[in-house]
């Protein structure tokens, strides 16, 4: 039988080499005595005063200003609570801006360079794989092990395929672009795949199953997604890092996106690669030991993982035993309980992940994650968890909770309308409401205004200035007039779909609290395909707040402040029908919004995109031409 026909290649995994990986108990301090139980050092103290003083003093100076504007009259209980919501929803913005700016001052400071060889070490490269693509899998996995493979290094590595999927269409498929892999690849090379017959515990359970049977045999493993793709330089200085420090259990890298081509992916990866590097660079200063993980394209000490990060079920206020679904923000605070570092390294180039294509198919994903998010607060008290490791999982559940708290922003501000005379909730009784409104003048207005659209797009400036310093050049970003033109565009196109966004965070926190679970489903890369009918149903709420907000300005209820916003609710169904243009279709779109891995791929993102190529075609030839 060929490479086509046969789906039983063997042997497909190695011998088994177990790992005891207990489950751990929240309610107890635990410490791994083989972990050198770190100290938080002078330098970090330093850069942390530097990231959240910062923060503090603005957002205690906003706080004072709206204190004295709303006390002219005598300060209300309504005022206060105002006051409060203002001053948690801003706190967030101020932290950000600080984050990015200790992250250009990063950035612009020599790093010093390492002198000290790595000692060898083996590690598996895994890809947990559900119902995915699988030429889009195993082209990525093929030119990663290729790359390595043309590369002079100490290491071993192996790269397992761990498929969870339920589908047999596709399993068959998997099998087929295993058993062709593993006859193009040199037979030193060292690819697996196994399927487990049950997905039990989803991709927490995937995982598990993996480091308990064959985790003995590997000191560092690599997590990699079903999307991620990473340059062997990328994973050898992941490698080389973790060998280097032998307190660090875990070490993350910055994920890139790329291969966006519509137009909501393209401006999530402008923006993640214009301005994520200084915020990246920040937050892994004033984190150091006390990083986060995000689940994918970072590396683990394989030991460390199996004895302080198995994951036990959570009880929480409406179910018992229930899987924790974001795991790996816990499993990172683990580590750090058990006296392992957990470290970011944003300044390893050459780790993608790819983007969801349209507008509707990133708030699916967002809706899991918010979830999973939200469920984190569940775990804030659990025991010898690192206060830094409570400020990520709070932070994480934040993003979600600013939502609605922008959405009851925007609400009051619709509502106080153009001041005590021409307010809704009078416009509606004819008489004075029980509520007493602060007086919003035309100035107070505009101020509120500049300075909150000045906060958010103060990390952009920052983010871009820091780039151009020290990242790719123009001519990597089509040069500067086409670089002027996207870095403007991102803008307008983020102030476009921010409102909407906000509302449909603030609907996924409410299914959350109402205690609708979100479906597994695998996202879909492509970007799905949406009838306008399902368009309109799924942006209704949107639709329905911008009809009376655009109402309200007619009616000179509304101030005109809020007609950006209002814009947009009004037009979330085209604005998500457009989300998904494909800007490739055409040579003078396929620039727009575009990085140097658009105008000059690096060599493992153009071979991972031949090997898909290849193995689409393969596939698609055993589909028409079964074997007899």
């Amino acid at each position: 039988m060929n490479a086509l026909t046969d789906v039983t290649p063997a042997p497909m995994m190695p011998p088994e080499r177990p790992l005891a990986f207990p489950t751990q108990d929240l309610s107890r301090d635990f410490s791994d005595g083989a972990a050198p139980q770190l100290a938080t050092s002078r330098g970090t103290s330093m850069w942390r005063w530097a990231t959240f003083l910062p923060a503090l003093l603005t957002t205690g100076a906003l706080i004072a200003m709206f204190t004295d504007w709303f006390a002219m009259g005598g300060l209300s209980l309504f005022e206060g609570l105002l006051i409060a919501l203002i001053a948690g929803t801003f706190f967030w913005i101020a932290l950000s801006v600080s984050t990015v700016t200790v992250g250009l001052a990063a950035m612009l400071r020599p790093r010093p360079l390492a002198t000290t060889p790595a000692a060898p070490q083996n590690v598996a490269l895994l890809v947990p794989v559900y119902n995915e693509n699988p030429s889009d899998v195993f082209g990525n996995a093929c030119a990663m092990l290729e790359e390595l493979d043309a590369m002079r290094h100490p290491h071993h590595y192996t790269l397992f395929i761990l498929s969870d999927t339920r589908d047999e269409t596709i399993a068959e498929q998997e099998l087929r672009a295993f058993a062709t892999l593993r006859a193009q690849l040199p037979e030193h090379v060292a690819l697996h795949y196994r399927r487990r017959p049950d997905n039990i515990d989803r991709k927490v359970g995937n995982l598990a199953d993996w480091v308990a049977r064959w985790g003995g045999g590997y000191e560092a493993t690599l997590v990699l997604d079903a999307d991620s793709l990473m340059s062997g330089s990328a994973i050898l200085a992941l490698t080389d890092e973790l060998a280097r420090d032998p307190s660090a259990g875990l070490i993350q890298s910055f994920p890139q996106l790329f291969g966006a081509e519509t137009l909501f992916g393209r401006v999530q990866q402008f923006s993640n690669t214009i301005y994520g590097a200084a915020l990246a660079e920040g937050l892994a200063k004033w984190a150091d030991h006390e990083g986060n993980y995000w689940g994918h394209n970072a590396i683990i000490r394989t030991a460390a993982f199996a004895s302080c990060a198995g994951l036990p079920r959570l009880d929480t206020f409406r179910s018992k035993g229930a899987l924790i679904l974001s795991h790996d923000f816990v499993e990172a605070g683990l580590l750090r309980r058990a006296g392992w570092g957990v470290r970011f390294v944003p300044q390893v180039k050459g780790s993608y992940e790819e983007v969801p294509a349209t507008l509707i198919d990133y708030v699916l994903r967002d809706r899991r994650w918010c979830q999973g998010n939200l469920q984190h607060l569940n775990i804030l008290g659990s025991k010898g968890f690192h206060p830094v490791t409570r400020f990520h999982l709070f932070h994480g559940a934040m993003g979600y909770l600013l939502s609605p708290a922008w959405f009851a922003l925007l609400t009051v501000w619709a509502l106080i309308g153009k001041g005590e005379e021409a307010n809704v909730i009078r416009y509606f009784t004819g008489e004075n409401p029980q509520v007493a409104w602060p007086e919003m003048s035309t100035v107070s207005n505009f101020a509120i205004l500049v300075f909150m659209y000045g906060m958010l797009l103060a990390p952009k400036f920052l983010g871009a200035v820091a780039l151009l310093r020290t990242g790719p050049a123009l001519r990597d970003l089509g040069g500067a007039a086409q670089f002027a033109f996207s870095f403007v565009s991102e803008i307008v196109i983020s102030v476009l779909y921010a409102p909407i966004l906000m509302v449909q965070q603030t609907i996924a926190v409410a299914r959350t609290a109402l205690g609708y679970k979100e479906r597994w489903t695998p996202q879909s890369r492509g970007g799905g395909r949406y009838s306008l009918v399902t368009v309109m149903k799924f942006h209704a709420v949107e639709t329905v707040a911008g009809a009376l907000l655009v109402a309200g300005l007619f009616e000179g209820l509304v101030t005109l402040w809020l007609l950006p916003i209002a814009v947009s609710l009004a037009l979330a169904v085209p604005l998500s029908l457009i989300s998904g243009a494909r800007l490739t279709r055409h040579a003078w779109t396929a620039r727009q919004l575009g990085t140097a891995e658009v105008f000059n791929a690096p060599d493992i993102i153009r071979r991972a995109k031949e090997e898909r190529s290849r193995l689409r075609a393969m596939l698609d030839r055993a589909e028409r031409f079964p074997a007899e």
